[in-house]
This record gives structure tokens, C-alpha cells and sequence, in this order.
């Protein structure tokens, strides 16, 4: 079996023998691979590598699988193969519905899993992503993860740039503070005001004028949006080599 040059996957799974016993087989067939055991790591760990493939275990910390499921597609529309030991049609039917790409029963052969992996790695490869996203001065490399404004590298924080990257994606559509506190926080957060909070820090970064921005604007009665009049989505041009190493701040949990 050739496996799909540089794919990334997640293995979501909260029985390590499984976990790492899947792990070991995917980094056989040449594929990268990150594991996690717990909620947190696994939003956290997706918002911070983007993988193409999330293996997702239905049954995930105590029944949340389905509404990780869920999550995973509102940010970056992952492919989904969920893992579950419940077979039954209507077990199945939630599955698909809840946005996984395919569906494996309990117990399975582990050919048949890395195959139905190289099917949706293959799905994945074939679909068109952009590499980079370019805001007039401001250029967003989503592969590696870094921002330039004007040409110097801006020093972002990790939900920093979760928050940005989910309004480019919306591409002008003003979202609500409970949209973007849905999409770009990797837990659950009820103040909408923390939007606020790091809406300014955003724009104190990438904003000539913080208080009169013209890239991050504010929707009255709604929330924010992107301001979409020169974003040029770089899909098939090669992604900037880095001139310097940027640092990156930990993760800091919102206030």
C-alpha cells in the first residue's frame, strides 16, 4: 500500500493500546501522525496542526464524539473516519450526520482501516486548498501557521490567529461574538466579550489605526467581519520561505 505523500492525521482515541497500536501502523505507511487522549488536546491540537484527516473514536470522552464530530467540521471542514463499536444503522446514520467522511465498526482488520484511510487521503489530496490568504498588506501563511503585515512577521498568539483565520474563512460575512466563540476557541467559553478583547489585541497588531480599522471591522448589532474588498487566496503558488524564526507565545486561555 503507497501512502499519500506528507498527509497529516489525527488519531483521536481514548484506548491507548488502540491509539497507539493505529499510530504505529499510519507512520508505517508513511503518513504524520499526532495522538490524543483527551478533549482538549484534541481541539487544541487541531487548531494547532490542521490536520487533512481526523480518525475519531464515536464513543470519545464519555459520548462527546459525536459533538467533537461536529466541532471539527466548523473549522476546518477536516475529512472524518469514525471509529465505533456501536453497529447498529441508526448508530451509523448519526455518525454520518454528525459530518464523518465514513464509517468503521468495532472490530476491524487493520488493512481494511488503512485502507479506507488512503481513500479518504486521496479524497483529501485531491482537493483544492488555499496555501496562503493575502488581506492587501497583510499576508496569512495557513500552512506554517504565521502572519506578515507589511512585510515584517507579526508575533500572534496561537488563539490569536485561530480568530483571524476563522474571519478570512467567512470571507466578508459578518459573524456573530457566539460564532466566532464557537469556531475559533478550543473550549467552551460563554463571555462573548472575550471576542471583544481579542478583536482590539488583533488589531493593535495588523490595523494602521486600531481605531478606525479598515480589516477588521465591526457589524453593528452583530459582530465582526473581514473585510474582504483585496483577499487574493494563494492555492498553487509555493508558500514563502521563512526569513526568520517567529516566536510563538503558549497558548493562553482566554480571559
Amino acid at each position: 500500500m503507497s501512502a499519500i505523500i506528507d498527509t497529516h492525521i489525527q488519531v483521536v482515541e481514548s484506548n491507548l493500546n488502540l491509539r497507539s497500536l493505529l499510530s504505529w501502523n499510519l507512520q508505517q505507511s508513511g503518513y504524520r501522525v499526532q495522538q490524543c487522549a483527551d478533549m482538549v488536546s484534541a481541539r487544541e491540537g487541531f487548531q494547532s496542526h490542521q490536520p487533512g484527516l481526523v480518525v475519531l473514536e464515536a464513543e470519545f470522552a464519555h459520548g462527546q464524539g459525536l459533538q467533537l464530530c461536529q466541532w471539527l467540521q466548523r473549522q476546518g471542514h477536516p475529512l472524518i473516519l469514525m471509529l465505533s463499536a456501536r453497529t447498529s444503522e441508526a448508530d451509523v446514520v448519526a455518525g454520518l450526520r454528525a459530518g464523518a467522511d465514513d464509517y468503521l465498526k468495532k472490530p476491524f482488520g487493520m488493512q481494511e482501516f488503512l485502507a479506507r484511510v488512503e481513500s479518504l487521503a486521496r479524497r483529501s489530496r485531491h482537493t483544492t486548498k488555499p496555501l496562503a490568504i493575502d488581506c492587501g498588506e497583510l499576508h496569512i501563511d495557513l500552512v506554517q501557521r504565521r502572519v506578515r503585515y507589511m512585510g515584517e512577521f507579526v508575533d500572534l498568539t496561537p488563539q490569536e490567529f485561530s480568530l483571524l483565520y476563522v474571519l478570512t474563512q467567512a470571507e466578508g460575512e459578518p459573524l456573530t461574538r457566539i460564532d466566532l466563540l464557537r469556531r475559533a476557541w478550543p473550549d467552551a467559553i460563554d463571555n462573548p466579550r472575550t471576542v471583544d478583547t481579542h478583536v482590539l489585541s488583533l488589531r493593535k497588531k495588523i490595523e494602521p489605526d486600531p481605531r478606525h480599522p479598515d480589516l477588521i471591522q465591526t457589524v453593528r448589532n452583530v459582530g465582526y467581519r473581514i473585510c474582504v474588498g483585496e483577499i487574493d487566496r494563494a492555492v498553487n503558488r509555493p508558500i514563502d520561505q521563512p526569513v526568520e524564526a517567529m516566536a510563538i507565545a503558549a497558548h493562553s486561555k482566554p480571559a
